[in-house]
């Protein structure tokens, strides 16, 4: 039973994850619902809602409180990063298929280095730096050979990966001692609605019309609020889901499970939207998520 129960985790950790993108993927492109800030406002409001009510009704992890003045500045600070980070992810979307975003994404290991060292000066083993090679190479060489590149695309989805590996770095440096550290289901509920306030005036100025655009498609397709509110759930059970895995497995497991779900993602988005690919495009893919496993154990065994 408790196997059967760490496997239901996992495939609904890669359910929620996938489903996210893949529904994203087809409101922003394929529905033809462009607003990606507004996209992005609904999953942490999300977050924001379901984050209290799983800590402080359900009690899935204990409640933490925000100590001091400086510990709320330093996790506003991390809510702006998160927010680019997703806003800057579903622009992306609107430009490049699933499996290119997913390949640009599995160099964050690279992000993640650059600046641990440049703001820690925290420094890695020779071998581990040589496993970045392939990982940035491999998106070099699929983007040469990807059919439906898209410049602006491309540079959105490179600023998304860098801004996730950012956070990482930036939590590590600002939430580093024991009594500001937050367990990250208490992170994300902090961090949300820092995100939607700052998300609420770039909508009204950069996505003016999107109201009146949802409420004529709720009125034309009832399906679509459907579609919205389920996709702006799966984004805070893709946080839950991760946790829950880590908590039953562990931290590498996830990693290794991690580095699996980019192919998973690439393969049934291929299937869902049909968007072209070619072999070198998939070649250099491989080389990078080659890398990334690579890097990881590089990692752990110089650590």
């Amino acid at each position: 039973m408790s196997r059967l129960f760490t496997i239901g985790l996992i495939a609904s950790w890669y359910s929620s994850n996938i489903g996210v993108i893949i529904l994203n993927k087809y409101l922003l492109s394929n529905y033809g619902f462009k607003y990606p800030i507004f996209l992005t406002f609904c999953h942490m409001l999300s977050c924001s809602m379901l984050s209290y009510i799983s800590i402080s009704w359900l009690k899935i992890v204990p409640l933490q409180t925000i100590r001091t003045r400086t510990q709320f500045l330093k996790i506003s600070a991390l809510g702006i990063i998160f927010c680019l980070s997703v806003v800057t992810g579903n622009i992306s979307l609107k430009y490049l298929p699933v499996s290119f975003n997913q390949a640009i994404g599995a160099t964050t290991p690279f992000f993640t280095a650059v600046f641990a060292y440049f703001m820690t000066l925290k420094k890695e083993s020779w071998v581990t730096y040589v496993t970045l090679i392939p990982v940035v190479a491999g998106v070099i060489i699929a983007s040469g050979g990807e059919p439906s590149f898209h410049l602006f695309g491309f540079i959105m989805c490179f600023g998304a990966t860098a801004a996730r590996a950012l956070k990482t770095v930036v939590q590590g440096i600002l939430l580093s001692s024991e009594g500001e550290r937050l367990h990250s289901m208490n992170l994300l509920m902090y961090m949300a609605p820092v995100a939607v306030i700052f998300l609420i005036p770039a909508t009204i100025f950069m996505e003016s019309e999107v109201l009146a655009i949802t409420v004529s498609l709720a009125r034309d397709d009832p399906r679509f609020i459907v579609y919205l509110v389920f996709n702006s759930s799966l984004a805070y059970f893709v946080n839950l889901a991760n946790f829950l895995v880590t908590k039953h497995t562990s931290a590498l497991t996830l990693q290794v499970l991690g580095n699996a779900k980019g192919a998973v993602a690439v393969v049934i988005s291929i299937l869902i939207f049909r968007n072209p690919v070619s072999v070198t495009g998939m070649f250099g893919y491989s080389i990078t998520v080659t890398g990334v496993i690579l890097y990881n154990e590089a990692k752990k065994r110089y650590k």
